[in-house]
């Protein structure tokens, strides 16, 4: 009998701590117009942002394709937004 109660005293503490788990999370979890909101808000939604994603990875290709192609150390550069010039460090 002293089993059976322990049981159903667990159960119930689980099913409490559940119930009050469910209920915070329902208060605190943003409605359909908030999530919306945020996702508007964005970085990647940002055409100038999506651009200069664009433009960094054209950059880094660039230096890999050449790094692939050479025997200079192109790691060593001062000025990562130059364009990749052919055969010389950038100033």
């Amino acid at each position: 009998m002293d089993k059976v109660r322990k049981t159903l005293v667990a159960v119930a503490v689980l099913g409490t701590g559940a119930g009050v788990g469910s209920t915070l999370f329902a208060l605190v979890a943003p409605g359909e117009l908030q999530k919306q909101a945020m996702l508007q808000e964005m970085p990647e939604r940002d055409p100038q942002r999506r651009n200069e994603a664009v433009r960094t990875k054209e950059l880094v290709m660039a230096t890999l394709k050449k790094a692939a192609a050479t025997e200079e150390n192109v790691a060593w550069r001062k000025n990562w937004t130059a364009a990749v010039s052919g055969g010389s460090r950038s100033a």
